[in-house]
């Protein structure tokens, strides 16, 4: 992570936009790759999206476990710096479906 993002998720100004996004990329593939799979979708909007957690897998129209977020909450979650629960009780995740909590499992990243 870099002292542009830390300081973002911090508090501080955000960074430029091309920085958010590389870090929500490899923070979302290094998720995908602590736990494969494609039963729960992981959106963190309007960067990227990946799909995780071994189960079935889902290939048409909107999976049934989602998890929604911004690039600021996703990154905090993957830093520690957030809760899950508290971010989804606050509405700043928006988790639906029955596997979908379980990416908290692996949150934050390693």
């Amino acid at each position: 992570m870099t002292d542009l993002l830390d300081a973002w998720l911090d508090g501080g100004a955000a960074p430029p936009r091309s920085v958010i996004k590389e870090a929500v990329k490899e923070s979302l593939a290094a998720l995908a790759e602590t736990a494969p799979g494609h039963s729960v979708e992981v959106r963190v909007v309007p960067y990227a999206a990946i799909q995780c957690i071994e189960g079935p897998r889902h290939t048409r129209g909107t999976p049934p476990n989602t998890v929604e977020c911004d690039a600021r909450t996703w990154l905090g979650l993957a830093t520690g710096r957030l809760n899950w629960t508290d971010s989804v009780r606050s509405g700043t995740v928006n988790a639906s479906g029955s596997r979908a909590a379980e990416v908290a499992d692996h949150l934050p990243l390693r």
